[in-house]
């Protein structure tokens, strides 16, 4: 029986092995990690991670091929194929600070890996590197080997959130990059063996280790310039009276352009957008391509921007105060479908309003209290550390409330803020909410989930993002 060991139990390690372990019976499939409480809740009935699908594979193959330990050092050991799936967060000091990723943990499992072998190992990069993240462990575990082979892999994961199983039933491509060496195409067949027992040949592509760890980073910029370019358009559709849907529909016609990631919004989330677009601009600066930086780090600088005028506008149109008004927020992960809520656009909008001495209701039907009191207490970038080594936030702010209802959010509310796509919200009942509310009462749709006429015909005075703006909004300054 083949033998995979992955190093880290989070987002992309836990759903990954679980689908492997699924597929191929004949494998035999463990995850480890040093978090004692994380590996207990993949062996528990409330998974760690919320993904339609993801609770019935899991128990499908638990306990017979996929296991959850945290007995690192020796899962590794015994393991033929190991994959890395640790954080690789955004570095907060030194050089390159805000911008080059951390490859602490990565290093520190490079050295683990190389002390415990006692066997050849093919050692996969799974998590998102910066190119020539290879090199560095290869060298690692080269000059730590004691004899031992050790062959280098990158097979970057193309999940998104909310469709993690369906991407991984059914992936566009999986990528393979190995060493051109006849021991590196080894290492690259035996992971397309795994991969081929149900994945199509012919969407496994394999190429060399840096077009494989750099068309991961490619892809994202890719899909985060989409989100930036339909958001600034977004901002002109306001300016000119055009709605920002019709022109995305028109535009997503064109077959060589798509509708796909063409939604305007308050802006992207997630663990991966932000922090890997810094870290392509950051190999750039490293190259010397300072136009080419500059231009990806203003994709960065659109979505910072889309934020900023969400809570502009916001503020602008409650009488230029919302200073100790309730404020309902329905949503914090950074979309449906997901509970994470990592880099979500929620975060930078309710510091804003909280910086203006707003009352925060928070509502959201996958994320705890307890995860939105650390995300709006944390430091930029601490969010991809391990819990136990981000240093303590301060006081949790007091001027933030929590519901499990929509209709208590908003109740009492001057104004309501649609940040999730949720589902659930394009139903609500909303002139039980417009009765409850303060006078005028306000929507600012952050996703265009609501029918705008419909709610302006209850009495809402409604901000939708790229839509035609309320006669209450047109008179107001441009929000900037």
């Amino acid at each position: 029986m083949v033998k995979i060991c992955c190093i880290g139990a989070g987002y992309v390690g836990g759903p990954t092995m679980a689908m492997i372990a699924y597929k191929c019976p004949d494998i035999q499939v463990v995850v480890v990690d040093i978090s004692i409480s994380r590996i207990n809740a993949w062996n528990s009935d409330r998974l760690p991670i919320f993904e339609p699908g993801l609770d019935e594979v899991v128990k499908s193959c638990r306990d017979k091929n996929l296991f959850f330990s945290t007995e690192v050092e020796s899962h590794v050991s015994d393991a033929e194929i190991v994959f890395v799936s640790v954080n690789t967060p955004t570095k907060t000091r030194g050089l390159g600070a805000g911008k080059a990723a951390d490859l602490t943990y990565w290093e520190s499992a490079a050295r683990m890996i190389a002390d415990v072998s006692k066997s050849d190992k093919i050692v996969v990069e799974k998590s998102t590197v910066p190119v020539k993240t290879a090199e560095a462990i290869e060298k690692i575990l080269t000059h730590n080997s004691k004899g031992i082979n050790f062959q280098i892999l990158s097979n970057p994961e193309f999940l998104a959130e909310g469709t993690a199983i369906e991407d991984l039933t059914s992936p566009d491509r999986v990528l393979i990059g190995g060493r051109e060496t006849p021991e590196g195409q080894k290492a690259v067949a035996a992971l397309k063996a795994v991969y081929a027992k149900w994945v199509p040949e012919d969407r496994i592509i394999t190429m060399n280790l840096w077009s494989a760890e750099l068309s991961k980073l490619a892809a994202n910029a890719f899909l985060a310039q989409r989100i930036s370019s339909i958001n600034a358009m977004s901002a002109l559709c306001e300016a000119t009276g055009a709605d920002v849907s019709e022109v995305a529909y028109a535009i997503g016609k064109d077959s060589r352009i798509g509708s796909r990631f063409l939604n305007a919004s308050v802006g992207f989330g997630g663990s991966c957008f932000q922090k890997d677009i810094l870290n392509l601009v950051y190999i750039c600066e490293c190259n010397g391509l300072t136009e080419v930086a500059n231009y990806w780090r203003q994709v960065v600088q659109i979505n910072d921007y889309q934020k900023a005028r969400f809570v502009n506008r916001l503020v602008a149109s409650m009488f230029n105060t919302v200073s100790g008004k309730k404020i309902a927020i329905l949503g914090f992960a950074f979309k449906k479908d997901t509970g994470d809520t990592r880099e979500t656009p929620a975060i930078d909008v309710c510091h804003g309003l909280l910086g203006d001495k707003a009352q925060l209701s928070i509502y959201d039907p996958q994320v705890t209290e307890d995860q939105i009191r650390r995300d709006l207490t944390m430091n930029k970038f601490d969010w991809d550390h391990p819990q136990h080594l981000v240093p303590p936030s301060p006081t949790a702010k007091t001027n933030v409330s929590f519901t499990w209802d929509a209709y208590e959010a908003t109740k009492g509310a001057h104004g309501v803020c649609i940040l999730t796509e949720w589902d659930e919200f394009k139903s609500l009942d909303y002139q039980r909410i417009y009765d409850a509310m303060e006078k005028p009462a306000f929507i600012f749709d952050g996703r265009n989930v609501v029918n705008v006429e419909e709610l302006r015909k209850i009495g809402f005075i409604v901000y939708s993002v790229g839509k035609p703006l309320d006669a209450w909004l047109k008179d107001l300054p441009a929000a900037v």
